[in-house]
């Protein structure tokens, strides 16, 4: 029986690797991504953290770029290719924890208002219409600022303040699972309330929660980036805080377009990624969008 049911997985995960593989900007996001992260993952065999620290670097300050500085210097003399290279593990870390403390709550949440019809329900669905209407970008920055900016505080800000919409998504999924007669026929059998949300509810929401993922870690790194940009992350180096500080030594007046512009591009390249790739997880995942597309 468990041979059956891992064919039958991994049939399914052929289905789906075939299906996205057809889908050229998601496969085009997805190496933007996996580049991303390898360099991100190796960056500690190549850079010395001190980099992130040292007073003044070796090469002359606001160097152009160059063969010797392809991206440039800084204010202080420092590399922004290394920066840049060294400040995607915090972006890309935020990124990831932020979105994923987000997509649990809301998961939970949901999952909880679409299961318990009456006062459970809608005492939750109150709390999340509640945060929904909240400012999160203000809302993060306040708790940020009151809370210190350090990396779990800014994750924390982020995933708490960014959930209600994945809640009401996952609601309205789980209200369309529970419609179903298998539900119906899994309570007269004696199915409790852990069994069909977790055997039946689950299995189902999660390709919506895996093309949502993908979205919110798009989101956590643009808010990481503005709280950066903001002053309120204690961070050594991400691409926001470099963007805070082109802005605090006056890198515009200084003519180094570079250190604006080369972090800028790594966020616009990074989101605009995991954008393709949860936009082609929805035409993959759900049968609407893929009849539409044809």
């Amino acid at each position: 029986m468990t041979s059956v049911a891992a064919s039958r997985r991994r049939l399914a995960l052929g289905r789906f690797w075939g299906s996205f593989r057809q889908e050229r900007a998601g496969m085009a996001g997805l190496v933007v991504l996996v580049i991303a992260v390898l360099l991100a993952l190796v960056a500690p065999l190549f850079i010395d953290d001190g980099v992130t620290s040292v007073v003044s670097g070796t090469a002359a300050k606001w160097a152009a770029p160059s063969l010797a500085e392809p991206f440039g210097t800084d204010e202080s003399g420092r590399s922004i290719l290394l920066m840049v290279w060294w400040g995607s593990r915090t972006s890309l870390l935020i990124g990831f924890l932020a979105a994923l403390l987000s997509i649990v709550i809301g998961m939970v949440v949901g999952i909880a208002a679409g299961h318990f019809r009456g006062w459970i329900g809608a005492a939750l669905m109150r709390v999340t219409d509640w945060f929904l209407v909240l400012p999160s970008l203000i809302t993060a920055l306040v708790l940020a600022a009151i809370l210190g900016g350090s990396t779990a505080t800014i994750i924390v800000a982020i995933g708490i303040t960014t959930w209600p919409s994945t809640a009401r998504l996952i609601r309205s999924q789980t209200l369309s699972v529970e419609a179903r007669p298998y539900i119906e026929r899994s309570k007269a059998l004696g199915g409790g309330h852990w069994h069909i949300t977790t055997r039946h509810v689950l299995p189902n929401v999660a390709p919506l929660l895996l093309a949502s993922t993908t979205l919110e870690v798009a989101s956590a790194i643009v808010t990481e980036s503005t709280l950066a940009f903001l002053g309120v992350s204690s961070n050594k180096t991400s691409w926001g805080t470099m963007l805070r500080a082109s802005y605090d030594f006056g890198a515009a007046t200084q003519g180094a377009w570079w250190y604006i512009l080369i972090p800028g591009l790594c966020i616009l390249a990074v989101v605009m990624a995991f954008t393709l790739v949860g936009r082609a997880l929805e035409a993959v995942l759900n049968p609407r969008l893929r009849k539409a597309g044809a």
